[in-house]
């Protein structure tokens, strides 16, 4: 029989009518960063064009500064930064994360360990 698999903690922080602020969002910050591209951080999550767009509005609306700079494509090619602000809120939301995680490393154990595991599928001829 196989062991069930390790439980990953996702973590979302909801600030009432202003947003929020979870895993998806704080990974294509994290993808913007690495990339210098909002489309190329949404093709690195599966995601569309557009879709990386509107949740990069979205953050740059939430917070009192924008958390992407975006300049136009063109001759010289465009590009994305994270502000500092951007760089800010991830920081916090991964620090928040880790701090969640192990304060949490005790509990999270007990329910795994009450986990039952796969069920092995039976041969399908």
């Amino acid at each position: 029989m196989t062991q069930p698999p390790d439980p990953d903690l996702r973590l979302r922080l909801t600030f009432g009518p202003a947003g929020m602020i979870g895993p998806g969002k704080a990974e294509l910050l994290e993808h913007i960063h690495a990339t210098g591209s909002i489309a190329a951080a949404g093709r690195a999550m599966g995601m569309s064009y557009k879709r990386a767009w509107q949740l990069v509005e979205v953050m740059n609306t939430m917070f009192r500064a924008p958390l992407v700079e975006s300049s136009r494509g063109g001759a010289r090619g465009g590009g994305a930064a994270l502000t500092e602000t951007g760089e800010d809120v991830l920081a916090a939301y991964r620090a928040l994360h880790e701090a969640a995680r192990h304060a949490g490393a005790e509990p999270i154990a007990r329910l795994a360990a009450l986990i039952a595991p796969p069920r092995d599928t039976p041969d399908q001829d």
